[in-house]
């Protein structure tokens, strides 16, 4: 692969659960190429995780240690208490993995009590699993000025609307509001100075999953997004699992469609002449994703992180990675890579 000069960019990280160790893969692979550029991420529920991670070993020991902390946090998140599987399960397929797992008695109960009960019913004996793992984090690094801008999305439980937490708001309480399903877990409740009282957040991927606008300030136009919610599933949904399953990654696909449709709708007005050049940001957009290996998987393995399923994750990560580089290089900072007309066509 020829490669003329340095490139920078922007990354928008999906949530998804343990499927953001695809993402894992992705930046592991992308911090690899030291004339690659990070200006800026924005990330929702898991992809602020590892956005937090990124950023936190990046200040501390530049590329090296961006992998070694999103490392650390992978390997945190599969060490967590899990169902066991039977052994000749074991090291099969991620898919065959995915469907024991959703269809074991021990998930079917937690989903069925999930669908039954109010997390307040429940929620002082459920604390929330990640909550040891982000405390962890060096948040005078996570904040720092230097290394890429970092951008966490929430939705603000009580007007619906979404909040960006930035700069020094970004604590352990922002990361797990930014991941918190409101099924499972009690709102993350975070004093806010801008309405001076405490406010209730849910998962970010409601409203912006991840949300783009804050990337559009920096002078990098290009936007790689980690896509880990498929987009297309050809078989259509029939068990009650498979239509929540695809509901959910519907709706927090809708965000990002709102904003890719608005983005469009800006180089249509460029390309017809209705605005002047310079005057509207025409953003570059590039997507990075395996919708076949996704599709292959199920809101069981989303919520229930397997050592082996994380591993395929990644290596599949870092492949796509691997082929966006080889494929895209030259368009980087030059063209987009996604046709947005087709998406919505």
């Amino acid at each position: 692969m020829a490669k003329s000069s340095s490139k920078s960019i922007n990354l928008a990280l999906q949530g998804g659960g343990a499927h953001g160790a695809y993402t894992w893969g992705v930046l592991d692979r992308l911090l690899e190429e030291d004339r690659l550029e990070i200006t800026g991420m924005s990330g929702t529920s898991a992809g602020a995780l590892n956005a937090a991670a990124l950023k936190s070993g990046w200040v501390e020991d530049g590329r090296d240690g961006a992998r070694a902390k999103l490392a650390w946090l992978w390997q945190e998140i599969g060490a967590l208490e899990q169902p066991s599987l039977p052994a000749w399960m074991t090291g099969v397929t991620p898919q065959s993995v995915s469907k024991a797992m959703e269809l074991s008695p021990a998930f079917m109960a937690a989903d069925m009590m999930s669908r039954m009960m109010s997390p307040y019913q429940f929620g002082h004996l459920l604390p929330h699993p990640l909550g040891a793992i982000v405390d962890q984090l060096s948040y005078d690094k996570v904040c720092a000025a230097e290394g890429p801008e970092l951008f966490i999305c929430a939705t603000n439980v009580r007007t619906g609307k979404i909040r960006i937490f930035e700069g020094e708001e970004i604590d352990s309480c922002a990361l797990l509001a930014s991941g918190c399903l409101p099924t499972l877990f009690k709102a993350v409740e975070k004093f806010d100075p801008r309405t001076g009282q405490e406010e209730a957040y849910w998962d970010g991927g409601y409203m912006g999953n991840p949300a783009l606008f804050p990337l559009f300030e920096n002078d990098t136009q290009d936007i790689v997004i980690i896509n880990i919610n498929p987009l297309h599933r050809e078989d259509i949904p029939r068990s009650p699992q498979e239509i929540q399953n695809r509901i959910n990654e519907i709706s927090f696909n809708g965000s990002l469609f709102r904003e890719l449709r608005a983005i469009q709708f800006v180089r249509n007005l460029l390309s017809n002449g209705a605005v002047k050049p310079g005057t509207m940001e025409d953003v570059l957009v590039h997507m990075i994703s395996d919708d076949r290996l996704m599709t292959q998987l199920s809101v069981a393995t989303k919520m229930v992180p397997t050592p082996f399923v994380l591993g395929e994750l990644k290596e599949a990560g870092r492949a796509g990675a691997e082929a966006f580089l080889h494929n895209h290089w030259s368009d980087l900072n030059a063209r987009s890579t996604v046709d947005l007309r087709a998406m919505f066509s």
